[in-house]
């Protein structure tokens, strides 16, 4: 068992058994600068030397980043630990994030280095671990110029909407089996807009191809898992060198990578040059342009960080959490769902489904699909900034190479923020004195921000609007007994709520019949 935990510069004693050591000590700083304030370092000294108690197993700051509800309030807003030598700093409060990471984001957009799933897998070329550069700015040019604005998305708003109207003829059709349902749309709207491709309706090979390619990027960014991580120089051991199969491994992921980024891509060439290609991203980037070979790694490399990234990013998927929510809050809360589709009928009526060109008219609906991405937050930790110079941010020192981590979800529930944060209320984000808007922190900070936000944005919204037109979703009876959802969400870089059974049913024969016409391009 460890003894007493100090935060004075020395490691927390080493349990048996475990080759983890942490340091809550802080680094070494400027004559001038502040150190980190005594009562808060001891708090988190005092917070992980529990978790070190309970042993190796579970002794693991990842089980401090997969819960970020779990820090402790009383932390305050900048949190510092050390872990086998690298800095990590996260940030509880939203001004202090934009301080930070918007205002100084030059030195603070930087990404961490990863040996075995950014270096030897390649998932260092997409643009959530792109380091910060020249790259990284033409990546992000790309998506400005197609999806980098409200009225760029204008071009793609067919496609969401009758993507979103098919996804009601699937819930329609197979209730049970929602989660897929949202999956599947994600994957269409976003095949459609990054590629032009429509994807079919069982066992798509590019919906397939980005699971398995995104399944493996958990697998090779997940933290302890590979010895390479630890030891970087491991990455130069032949590949035949005994304990070297993670390089196998890594070859393996490689190719499934490559396939992912390259046929989507091919595709859309092929059919350009038989004149048949609908507009998309890619198309768009490429009409017209004869491409110098690093124009070409930027225009696949970063359409593949669209098609990857929103539909499966970060071992999760942020519109499908998003909309799997929804239909959690609709369940939990009727209310709120009766006044949103009182708020349709009065406006649209029942004749059709709501479309983006109702947006303006529809604040309740607006409010909710805002209260959806702050209350159920889908990114509870952003990926980590990495400094890329040394810093004194009023008074603290941060060295160059800290990761800087924002807490999303302490911002979205800081009941200096929100008031009330663990209730469900849209009608905070409306009257005379709005809560602040969720979006401008769930999609994270800086030169980092998140660049489909556009997209995730308008996706949800118009998944709100036709759903609350189209059904009731309403509590299961089993048994004679209702059964009440239980609001638990998962752990991980997106958090999705656990699978949960409701009741979804046209709200009207009326209802009924609009789901049924056939949406057509």
């Amino acid at each position: 068992m460890a003894g007493p935990v100090s935060c004075r510069r020395q490691p927390l004693p080493r349990q048996t058994g475990s080759d983890q050591e942490v340091t809550c000590a802080l680094p070494s700083r400027p004559q001038g600068s502040s150190p980190y304030r005594k009562h808060r370092r001891h708090a988190l000294c005092q917070t992980l030397a529990h978790l070190y108690r309970m042993g190796p197993e579970i002794w693991q700051v990842t089980y401090i980043l997969s819960y970020p509800s779990a820090l402790p309030s009383f932390l305050g807003d900048i949190s510092h630990v050390e872990v086998l030598g690298q800095h990590i700093i996260i940030l509880n409060n939203v001004n202090v994030a934009m301080e930070m990471l918007d205002k100084k984001s030059s030195s603070y957009s930087d990404r961490p280095v990863l040996p075995m799933g950014g270096e030897l897998v390649g998932w260092k070329n997409t643009l959530v671990l792109l380091p910060y550069g020249d790259r990284f700015r033409e990546y992000r040019k790309n998506f400005a110029r197609v999806i980098g604005s409200r009225a760029a998305m204008d071009t793609y708003h067919p496609t969401e909407e009758i993507e979103t109207h098919r996804f009601l003829q699937r819930v329609l059709a197979k209730p049970a089996e929602l989660s897929q349902h949202v999956r599947h749309t994600a994957g269409a709207i976003i095949l459609r807009i990054s590629h032009g491709y429509k994807v079919k309706e069982h066992q798509d090979p590019f919906i397939d191809l980005a699971d398995r390619a995104v399944d493996q990027f958990s697998m090779s960014t997940a933290t302890g898992a590979f010895m390479v991580d630890m030891i970087p120089s491991l990455t130069y051991v032949p590949d035949w060198f005994p304990g070297a199969s993670f390089k196998t491994k890594a070859n393996e992921w490689r190719v499934t990578l490559e396939e992912m980024v390259q046929k989507p891509y091919q595709f859309v060439k092929d059919q350009m040059a038989a004149g048949i290609a609908p507009e998309s991203f890619v198309s768009n980037l490429l009409e017209g342009r004869t491409l110098s070979a690093e124009e070409e790694h930027i225009v696949r490399w970063s359409s593949a960080s669209l098609y990857s990234g929103m539909l499966a990013s970060l071992r999760g998927r942020r519109t499908v959490s998003a909309i799997y929510s929804l239909f959690l809050a609709l369940t939990l809360f009727p209310d709120v769902q009766k006044k949103a589709q009182a708020e349709i009928d009065a406006v649209i009526g029942s004749d059709r489904l709501p479309n983006f060109t109702d947006r303006d008219s529809l604040p309740y609906v607006e409010a909710l699909a805002k209260e959806v991405l702050r209350w159920n937050v889908v990114v509870p930790l952003a990926v980590p900034h990495r400094v890329a110079e040394d810093d004194v941010h009023d008074g603290y020192y941060i060295p160059k190479g800290t990761l800087v981590i924002p807490n999303i979800w302490f911002m979205l529930h800081d009941p200096r923020t929100y008031s009330e944060p663990n209730e469900f209320r849209p009608e905070r984000f409306l009257g005379k004195a709005p809560e602040t808007d969720p979006r401008s922190i769930c999609f994270g900070f800086g030169r980092r921000i998140c660049p489909g936000l556009h997209l995730a944005d308008a996706s949800v919204w118009i998944s709100v609007a036709m759903s609350l037109a189209a059904f009731d979703v309403s509590k299961i009876i089993e048994n004679g007994v209702e059964v009440t959802p239980e609001i638990d969400p998962s752990s991980g870089t997106i958090s999705h709520p656990k699978p949960f059974k409701c009741s979804i049913k046209p709200r009207s024969a009326k209802a009924l019949e609009l789901i049924q016409q056939d949406p057509v391009y």
